[in-house]
């Protein structure tokens, strides 16, 4: 009997590798796969969506590593196609605060051009918070 193992999220996204993390800014380059696209081999904007927002999610992660963001609002302008190939998502933390920040990132492609432009408001919840109740919602 074979057991399939569930893809994770960054597998899910195309995640080849992170490559800034500090100082409240995040570069993580993607691989688009024909998988991700729609008619013409344009990238489905769920995935540009979600490249973006996970770029800003590591910003927040470099200054506030004990909380998890979520986000509150996620705004996302759309200037050109994503298609097959590398993708860079750039993520950084404009607007610090104390239980909210406002972040915002932008996706290029291998030759540097912009695709789409994101902004979101984030809001900083302690990591246990979030644990405990993933646990409860699970019945564990």
């Amino acid at each position: 009997m074979t057991h399939s193992i569930a893809p994770t999220l960054q597998t899910t996204l195309g995640q080849r590798r992170i490559v800034t993390d500090e100082n409240g800014r995040s570069v993580i380059e993607y691989e688009v796969g024909p998988h991700m696209c729609h008619s013409g081999g344009v990238a489905q904007g769920g995935f540009v969506c979600g490249w973006i927002d996970a770029a800003m999610a590591h910003a927040s992660l470099t200054l506030w590593p004990e909380m998890t963001p979520m986000s509150l609002e996620l705004k996302v302008s759309y200037f050109a196609p994503a298609r097959p190939g590398l993708v860079v998502a750039e993520g950084w933390i404009e607007k610090p605060g104390k239980a909210t920040c406002f972040a915002e990132g932008r996706l290029l492609d291998g030759a540097g051009k912009v695709l789409a432009k994101a902004s979101s408001t984030i809001r900083l919840i302690p990591r246990e918070v979030v644990e405990a109740s993933a646990r409860k919602a699970q019945g564990a």
